[in-house]
C-alpha cells in the first residue's frame, strides 16, 4: 500500500509519501457489484474490441508479447481516465497490499533496515521469536536458510518475502554481531505478530495523554480503545490525537474512533455516490470514552481519507482543536472488487462528506500526473510555511456547530496553522535522511554506549545524554563516504535538530518507542503549539468563538 521504504518503521517527519495516501480509505462490504443497466450495449460493444484487439496482438504480433501484462497495463490506464484513486492491483501484489491493514502477521517479529545493502536489525518485538531468540539491535543478517541477503541489493520487501512465512514453521537467520568475529545462527520458529497502528500512547505530564495513530488498520480501533482506557485510568484529562501522515484506510474503524469522542448522536461523514445505492450517513451511536476532555488533533499534508473524516467531524461538531497544516484532500470513497484471478480492483463509488457538508477530496480534473504535482506545488507556493498561502473559494464557506467558519474543496485546513521547521528545510539534511544516514549512525551510537545505557534509567538518559559537535562532524563524515557531500552552512542550521532525532534513535534501541516520542517532543513544533494551547485553555475559547 505505502510506498518502497528503505526503513521499516516510522520517520520523523518524513517528506510525504504520495503514493501511501492513493490506495487508502476503502469501504468494507460484499461485492455488490453487476452489469450495467444504464448502457449495457456500449459496455458489451467495448468488451468485445478489447478482447478481438487482444486476441490479434497476442496471435499475429511480430514478437512474442505478454498478454496478461497488456491486459494489466491496459486497465490501469483505463482506471487513470476515471479519477486517481481508482486503481487495480494484480494478483501477484495483492497480498502484499493487503498486509498494509492487517492486524497481524507470521513472522519472526523484527524491525529492519537497509543500511549499504545489509539487512540490520533496528529492534525486536516484544514478545516475539526474535527478542525470544537473544537478537539485538545493531545485528546484521548475513544469510536467511542458507541464501545470502547481504550485499544482494535487495529491497525490503524481498527480506520481508523471507523472513515472514507461516506460523509454525521454522527459518534459519545467518547472524554478525558486533564485536565477534564469527557469525552466529538462529534458528527461529515463527509466531503470530501483531502489526499494530497505534504507534505509541503515553503521558506527556500527569494530565496530558499522547496517541499516534499511523494508520486505520483491522485491529485499530481495539488498539486506541485499549490505549485510551488506559491512558484515562492513569489519569489524563487533555489528549493529543496525533493522524500527522496517517494515509487512511478502514472507514469504520476511523468513524468508531471519532465516536469515542462524540456524545449524542450526531453525524460524523455521509458518502454521496451515484443514484443512491452508495448513499450513505454515520452518526456517533456509543458513549464514549472521552467525549469531555480537552482534545487537540495534529494533521499535516501526509493526513489522508479516513483520517480526514476522523479530522473533518471533530472540528465541525467544535469538538477538537486542528493543529498543523492543510491535509491531503483524499474524499473518494473506494469499493474493493475481488475478481477471478485473485486481482483486486478498488473503484470509487462515492465522495465523503463532512457533517457540516464540505468536500474533502480536491480538484482532479487535470489528470493524475498534475494531480501528483498538488503536493510539490503547495510547497512552491509557500502553503508550508505561510498561513496566508492557503486560499479558499468564498462559495465552499461552511459553518460548524458552533458557527465557526470552515472550508471545502480539498483537505482539512487546521484551526491553528503551524509552518514546517525551516531549520531542517535544506537539502543536505534530507540528502542524509534518504541516504539513511542518520539511522546508521544512531545505530552505530547506541552500540558504542550499550554498557553504560544499560546502567541507566530512561530517565536518566533524557537528563545525562548529549550529541557531542565530534559525533555531528563525524555524522558528516560518514554522509560523506555514502556520497552526501558535507555542507557545513546546512549542518550548522540543522544541528540542533540532528542532535535531538541521533539522541531519539538511541532512546529507542535503548528503552523503546515511548522514549523515542518523548525525546522527540521538545522540537516537535506542532506537538509544542497544541501543548501550549491545552495549557492555557484556548482550546475551549477557540471552539466557542465564531470565526470570518
Amino acid at each position: 500500500m505505502a510506498a518502497r521504504k528503505r526503513s521499516v518503521w516510522a520517520r520523523w517527519r518524513q517528506p510525504i509519501l504520495l503514493s501511501a495516501a492513493l490506495a487508502c480509505g476503502v469501504l468494507l462490504g460484499a461485492n455488490p457489484f453487476r452489469p450495467s443497466e444504464q448502457n449495457p450495449d456500449a459496455t458489451a460493444r467495448g468488451y468485445l474490441k478489447f478482447k478481438e484487439i487482444l486476441s490479434y496482438v497476442d496471435r499475429e504480433y511480430v514478437d512474442s508479447v505478454n498478454a496478461e501484462e497488456l491486459s494489466d497495463y491496459a486497465i490501469k490506464r483505463l482506471l487513470e481516465r476515471l479519477d486517481p484513486h481508482s486503481t487495480y492491483i494484480p494478483a501477484k501484489e495483492q497480498q502484499q497490499a493487503a498486509a498494509f491493514l492487517q492486524s497481524d502477521y507470521d513472522g519472526v517479529g523484527v524491525e529492519f533496515n537497509l543500511f549499504r545493502d545489509t539487512v540490520t536489525v533496528v529492534s525486536p518485538l516484544s514478545g516475539g521469536p526474535a527478542e525470544q531468540a537473544g537478537m539485538q539491535p545493531g545485528d546484521r543478517i548475513l544469510a536467511v536458510d542458507g541464501q545470502n541477503v547481504s550485499g544482494q541489493h535487495y529491497t525490503t520487501d524481498h527480506v520481508f518475502a523471507r523472513l515472514r512465512g507461516p506460523r509454525g514453521s521454522t527459518v534459519r537467520l545467518l547472524l554478525l554481531r558486533r564485536g565477534q568475529t564469527r557469525p552466529m545462527m538462529f534458528a527461529l520458529t515463527r509466531n503470530r505478530i501483531p502489526n499494530s497502528s497505534v504507534d505509541v500512547a503515553y503521558l506527556i505530564d500527569e494530565q496530558t495523554g499522547y496517541i499516534k495513530v499511523s494508520r486505520f488498520a483491522a485491529g485499530t480501533y481495539d488498539e486506541f480503545k485499549a490505549a485510551l482506557g488506559r491512558l484515562r485510568r492513569e489519569g489524563m484529562e487533555k489528549l493529543v490525537l496525533d493522524l500527522r501522515g496517517n494515509p487512511g484506510g478502514y472507514l469504520d474503524r476511523a468513524t468508531k474512533v471519532a465516536d469515542e469522542f462524540i456524545a449524542g448522536t450526531r453525524k460524523i461523514v455521509y458518502t454521496d455516490g451515484k443514484g443512491d445505492q452508495y448513499d450513505s450517513q454515520t452518526f456517533s451511536r456509543v458513549l464514549g470514552e472521552f467525549e469531555d476532555g480537552q482534545l487537540v488533533v495534529l494533521v499535516d499534508e501526509g493526513s489522508a481519507s479516513a483520517s480526514e473524516v476522523l479530522a473533518g467531524a471533530l472540528q465541525d461538531h467544535d469538538r477538537a482543536l486542528l493543529v498543523g497544516r492543510r491535509t491531503f484532500g483524499k474524499g473518494l470513497v473506494q469499493q474493493p472488487i475481488t475478481l477471478n484471478d485473485g486481482s483486486e480492483l478498488r473503484l470509487t463509488i462515492a465522495r465523503y462528506y463532512t457533517p457540516s457538508g464540505r468536500s474533502i477530496q480536491k480538484p482532479y480534473r487535470n489528470g493524475v500526473a498534475a494531480y501528483d504535482r498538488e503536493l510539490q506545488e503547495r510547497y512552491a507556493r509557500g502553503e508550508a510555511f505561510h498561513a496566508d498561502s492557503v486560499h479558499f473559494a468564498p462559495e465552499l464557506r461552511f459553518r460548524t456547530s458552533h458557527g465557526r467558519t470552515v472550508y471545502g474543496g480539498g483537505g482539512i485546513m487546521p484551526d491553528l496553522f503551524v509552518p514546517r521547521d525551516t531549520l531542517v528545510n535544506n537539502r543536505y539534511y534530507a540528502r542524509l535522511q534518504a541516504a539513511n544516514v542518520v539511522r546508521e549512525f544512531a545505530l552505530n551510537l547506541y552500540q558504542q554506549h550499550r554498557p553504560e545505557l544499560e546502567q541507566m534509567t530512561q530517565q536518566q538518559f533524557a537528563r545525562t545524554f548529549e550529541v557531542s559537535d565530534v559525533q555531528l562532524q563525524a555524522l558528516a563524515a560518514r554522509g560523506a563516504q555514502d556520497g552526501v557531500r558535507t555542507d557545513a552552512a546546512s549542518l550548522r542550521r540543522s544541528a540542533a535538530a540532528l542532535r535531538v532525532q541521533l539522541k531519539a534513535l538511541v532512546a529507542r534501541s535503548a528503552y523503546g518507542k515511548d522514549a523515542y516520542y518523548a525525546v522527540m517532543r521538545d522540537q516537535d513544533l506542532e506537538l509544542q503549539q497544541a501543548l501550549r494551547a491545552l495549557q492555557n485553555g484556548s482550546t475551549k475559547l477557540a471552539l466557542k468563538q465564531p470565526s470570518e
